[in-house]
């Protein structure tokens, strides 16, 4: 029960993480990236778009699996984990105000926020060793395919939806939707907001 309550503390703070990143104006995760700018282009709701995105990777996760049933069915259990983490970011996109006309000092105060809440909330629900996000799940499914550290497979992620949203953007719009100066800084921030956690986290439990 104590672990099931400290996860469902790391998804709302990861929602919010998310949600804030993309309320600064400077461009959004690069994970998220995808289903942001298809929301954005065609005008739907971030959540829903989040939620069709996150049941790709679960798709994929599943495929990669393939001969695995037991890490299979695990792998399903992420699809009402992104239905119930959907919701907050839609909720979160309702009550956070947007700060896209505000001051750049103000923009990169609200991305600080963002980046040191994403990295809290993904360690604090990789520290309850229960339902890994799809972010996270396919960085992982992935890294055991290729045999590579999760580190350089979450780096290659990044990377690939970075280039799969910049296509989308310049082919539908001819401009770049939801990446920015943001988008950088959190692939490198997040990760190391997650080292410090882990770090500072080990120590307590010692």
């Amino acid at each position: 029960m104590k672990r099931l309550i400290v996860y469902f503390i790391g998804v709302v703070i990861l929602a919010t993480g998310l949600t804030l990143n993309t309320k600064a104006g400077l461009g959004v995760s690069p994970i998220i990236s995808v289903a942001y700018s298809l929301s954005e282009i065609f005008k739907l709701n971030f959540g829903d778009v989040t939620l069709v995105y996150y049941s790709l990777f679960i798709l994929t996760e599943v495929i990669l699996h393939h001969g695995d049933r037991k890490q299979q069915i695990l792998d399903l259990f992420q699809l009402p984990f992104s239905i119930v983490f959907t919701r907050f970011l839609n909720l979160f996109t309702y009550l956070i105000p947007d700060y896209g006309n505000s001051t750049l000092l103000i923009r990169l105060f609200v991305l600080f926020g963002a980046i040191v809440l994403t990295g809290i909330g993904a360690a604090t629900m990789l520290n309850t060793n229960l339902i890994p996000n799809p972010g996270d799940g396919i960085v992982k499914a992935i890294a055991d395919t290729i045999n590579k550290d999760i580190g350089f497979t979450k780096n290659c992620v990044d990377f690939t939806c970075l280039c799969i949203t910049v296509v989308i953007g310049l082919t539908l719009t001819h401009s770049i939707v939801g990446v920015g100066l943001g988008t950088v800084i959190a692939m490198i921030g997040v990760g190391r907001v997650i080292a410090l956690y882990q770090s500072i986290y080990k120590r307590i439990i010692k």
